[in-house]
């Protein structure tokens, strides 16, 4: 099992960026995979953006394909997601997810633990 802890969110304009961090604690980080969903009230959780294990290969959301990135530090146990050029529908919690896996995800039931969440807020 993998503890989350997520930080880095807020409130911000649209048009601003945001960087989130989730240190990891708990089973060997450089072997799972890592992703970013989010979940905006009313709403299904969404995929964001996932890494491999080793930070060779991402997958995004169309949604966030050219001003989100997502990175990770495996001597650090953390990833980050960089948030650029944010917009009023980006608004949601935020949530960080490590896989059983090396390999990349876009798939909820592919992440086994969770982080608590951090809300973003972006205003108009």
């Amino acid at each position: 099992q993998v503890q989350l802890v997520e930080s880095g969110g807020g409130l911000v304009q649209a048009g601003g960026s945001l960087r989130l961090s989730c240190v990891a604690s708990g089973r060997t980080f450089s072997d799972s995979a890592m992703g970013w969903f989010r979940q905006a009230p009313g709403k299904e959780r969404e995929f964001v953006l996932a890494i491999n294990w080793s930070g060779s290969t991402t997958y995004y959301a169309d949604s966030v394909r050219g001003r989100f990135t997502i990175s990770r530090d495996n001597a650090k146990n953390t990833v980050y997601l960089q948030m650029n050029s944010l917009r009023p529908e980006d608004t949601a919690v935020y949530y960080c997810a490590a896989s059983m896996r090396r390999a990349c995800s876009i798939i909820v039931k592919d992440y086994n633990d969770w982080g608590q969440g951090t809300q973003v807020t972006v205003s108009s």
